[in-house]
């Protein structure tokens, strides 16, 4: 017997057979019955339309911001009116829900400092994201929501705000080391930020060490962001800066940055010595001298093989840091004091024969002097120690809890 088609049969049957037409969709189209979808996936898991605020989780508000979008459109709700079977175009705002705070996606993004999408609205409101993209950006950001204890950190900020106005604290440039550790405070697209808590080293995907943060706004919202998202964000915020330490009883050192105005103040200079004394031959690379000039450092240094300050031997000169409109005795005693628990204890005979105890001598690799310097710059330095079993600062409170 031979195979007929159903079309066959119904053709010698007289049967006229019309071929329905599926309505091709265009990808703007296709795109706000996605968006329009995610909402639905969102009504079915929370049993509730998305809703606005600041303590919401952000793809919560961007699917708010898309469900007013697509009210307010007649051509979005004539495409999603046959696929609502919540009821969601027909809702109004939930009881108590804050107003709609953003007119598209790309305005809520922007004010999170989060790159959005340069195309339209629309576009931009029918942009969807894959699990795994979301998975991400969710890991990059960080979740915002509401501060429970606030309280115990809103005299903190008070506090810092005096600070400020007082001149106590400076507001600084990011610094491109990018440091970020417990108890910094930033400004962040406008916002103060509060580093309460850094939790444990893990291997990032980009296969670098990084740490989860709890940060405090000052306008009562927590988030749980990455370390390095903060850094980007702080270093794309025009306006992003580090709040500096609250000033010590040293006083202002210098501000790092150079003006047509500014003269130079002077060096610190770090050396090393080329002495054949069995302590320094056997710790060479660790044993540095470390001072600060007016003049210059090769003049200062030029007599080295003769003065008992320098081990009565040359010297290399290994770094130079130049600084501006700083107090050079103060910057001196303050670095000293850093690394007084590692401070050489050497006695040489100058030539006369007469002893001499040099003191601008610490047995401390040059990595952690250059960690010092640059929180001397940011002004974070009093927050941290100097500690000779990890030969690095590290934070006080670090230091408190060992």
């Amino acid at each position: 017997m031979v195979d007929v088609s159903n079309e066959e049969l119904l053709a010698q049957l007289g049967v006229e057979v019309k071929q329905e037409k599926k309505a091709k969709l265009t990808p703007r189209e296709e795109r706000i019955i996605a968006g329009f979808e995610e909402i639905q996936r969102f009504y079915d898991e929370h049993d509730r339309e998305p809703m606005h605020g600041e303590d919401r989780d952000i793809f919560e508000r961007m699917y708010a911001t898309r469900l007013d979008q697509i009210r307010k459109s007649e051509e979005c709700l004539e495409l999603v009116k046959g696929l609502d079977n919540q009821g969601l175009l027909e809702n109004s705002y939930n009881v108590g829900e804050p107003p709609a705070e953003y007119n598209s996606d790309e305005e809520l993004l922007a004010d999170l400092g989060i790159e959005a999408s340069k195309e339209d609205d629309i576009t931009q409101l029918k942009h969807v994201r894959s699990a795994s993209e979301k998975r991400k950006a969710a890991e990059e950001i960080g979740n915002r929501k509401r501060c429970e204890d606030f309280e115990k950190f809103k005299p903190l900020f008070e506090s810092v705000q005096e600070d400020i106005k007082s001149g106590a604290r400076k507001t600084l440039p990011f610094s491109k080391d990018g440091s970020i550790e417990k108890g910094n405070y930033f400004i962040l697209s406008g916002q103060k930020a509060y580093v309460a808590e850094v939790g444990e080293a893990f291997t990032g995907s980009d296969g670098r060490n990084e740490y989860r943060l709890r940060v405090i706004f000052d306008n009562g919202v927590e988030s749980n962001q990455l370390m390095h998202s903060l850094q980007k964000r702080l270093w794309e915020d025009e306006t992003g800066r580090r709040i500096s330490e609250k000033e010590s009883s040293a006083g202002p050192l210098f501000d790092g940055v150079a003006d047509e105005n500014d003269s130079e103040s002077g060096t610190i200079y770090i050396l090393r010595s080329k002495s054949d004394l069995p302590v320094i031959s056997e710790n060479r690379d660790v044993i540095h001298k470390i001072g600060v000039t007016g003049g210059d450092v090769k003049k200062r240094i030029a007599n080295a093989r003769v003065d008992p300050t320098y081990l009565m031997a040359d010297v290399e000169v290994v770094a130079t840091y130049e600084l501006y409109n700083i107090n050079r005795k103060k910057l001196e005693n303050l670095i000293h004091h850093i690394f007084e628990p590692v401070r050489l204890d050497i006695e040489i005979n100058d030539r006369f024969g007469h002893p001499v105890k040099p003191r601008e001598w610490f047995l401390v690799p040059i990595f952690a002097i250059d960690n010092a310097v640059e929180k001397i710059k940011d002004g974070s330095i009093s927050s941290y120690v100097y500690d000779s079993n990890k030969a690095n600062l590290v934070h006080r409170d670090e230091s408190a809890e060992e």
